[in-house]
């Protein structure tokens, strides 16, 4: 593990802090009151999602779970229902698993040797720097999407830093411009010129502090760093989901912990609508509604949504159950069976505390509206 090897005195770390010292973001609201836990838990909302989004999320977490233990001991469904709409659920289900380690290794207290803080659930090298050097200044250098930027056009970088080869290259450079006094304005100053100022289109070179020096500023071609992700065309897969209302209530069942929409409660899913008519007419349904299709999309590929509605008593075999069970993922067809499901029946009126997927949780909305 490198650590940094530079001084605040140094030109480089000289002009960032001095940059920070006037222009910094110094009023977020993890930054005040600083602690291990909100840091930890700022860095981990922040991962692919924009500050002014995680604000809002990151402050009902603390009024919820003011400390790791009160998260550690929370139910999952309330920690994925608070996360709802922040997408990435894999960061929320790690931060709920990390914090039960926290509770059980380390009495609550969050750790403070980098092995150990890097051990946990979700959390990389970058982000175990952010959360030491934040609290406690330890000299760790930090490499997120912004400081990958601004490293990549200073030092004019070929190649795009998802590559191994690239990424080590920045690395070795984020250690050589790290100082090890003043890290944590350090890191935060560099996080901020790459959202602020240093940013993916129409960077504003001219308030830069590291404008003089920077290669792709001398070169007047800052698009080219750093070099895109190759581009790959997305598969589009479709998804049919059975919206079944019966005296004001929805069916839902609750996704495994893990893969698409993990833990989440979601509508029955089918692979077809063949496949989905086919079961109403096992139920004797004869009359559905159609609503318009939309797009969900993932990472990896596009999910094609088609609303099917339906208001009718249900009589399935556990028409009766008033409990759930968790529903086994297919990973092949992202789908799950109605017929392996016990119902869950949400009351859009009166919601309960749980975790739903984006798609779903726009869909009951529309039903609470009124939508038939």
């Amino acid at each position: 593990m490198l650590l940094a090897q530079s001084s605040a005195t140094a030109p480089f770390a000289k002009s960032v802090l001095a940059w920070y010292d006037q222009f910094g973001r110094k009023h977020l609201p993890w930054q005040q009151n600083k602690t291990l836990y909100g840091v930890w838990l700022s860095e981990v909302m922040l991962q692919q999602t924009q500050v002014a989004t995680v604000i809002p999320y990151f402050e009902r977490f603390m009024q919820r779970f003011p400390t790791i233990i009160d998260l550690a001991d929370a139910p999952l469904d309330e920690v994925l229902h608070l996360w709802t709409g922040l997408g990435y659920y894999a960061r929320a289900r790690n931060l709920h698993q990390s914090a039960q380690i926290i509770r059980d290794q380390y009495q609550g207290n969050f750790p403070t040797e980098f092995e150990q803080v890097q051990a946990l659930k979700g959390i990389g090298r970058s982000t175990a720097g952010a959360i030491l050097s934040s609290c406690l200044n330890a000299p760790y250098p930090i490499l997120d999407g912004n400081v990958k930027r601004v490293l990549s056009r200073y030092f004019t970088v070929e190649g795009w830093a998802g590559e191994k080869k690239v990424e080590n290259q920045l690395w070795q450079l984020s250690t050589e411009v790290t100082p090890t006094q003043r890290v944590a304005d350090f890191n935060q100053a560099m996080m901020d010129i790459g959202a602020m100022v240093c940013t993916r289109t129409k960077p504003k070179c001219a308030l830069c502090p590291l404008s003089a020096k920077c290669g792709a500023n001398l070169q007047q071609n800052w698009q080219d760093y750093p070099a895109k992700k190759p581009k790959k065309t997305l598969p589009e897969r479709q998804s049919y989901f059975l919206i079944w209302q019966q005296q004001g209530k929805v069916a839902l069942e609750q996704r495994e912990n893990a893969g698409l929409w993990g833990g989440l409660y979601c509508f029955p899913q089918f692979d077809s609508k063949q496949d989905l008519l086919a079961y109403l007419a096992r139920q004797n349904v004869d009359f559905y509604q159609e609503w318009p299709a939309f797009r969900h999309t993932f990472s990896h590929f596009h999910l094609m949504i088609h609303p099917i509605y339906v208001k009718q008593e249900y009589h399935g075999e556990d028409a009766n159950r008033s409990d759930w069970k968790k529903v086994g993922e297919n990973h092949g067809k992202y789908e799950s069976s109605i017929q392996s499901a016990v119902k869950y029946w949400y009351d859009p009126q009166n919601p309960d505390q749980i975790g739903l997927a984006m798609p779903v949780k726009n869909l009951l909305l529309q039903l609470a509206k009124g939508k038939e």
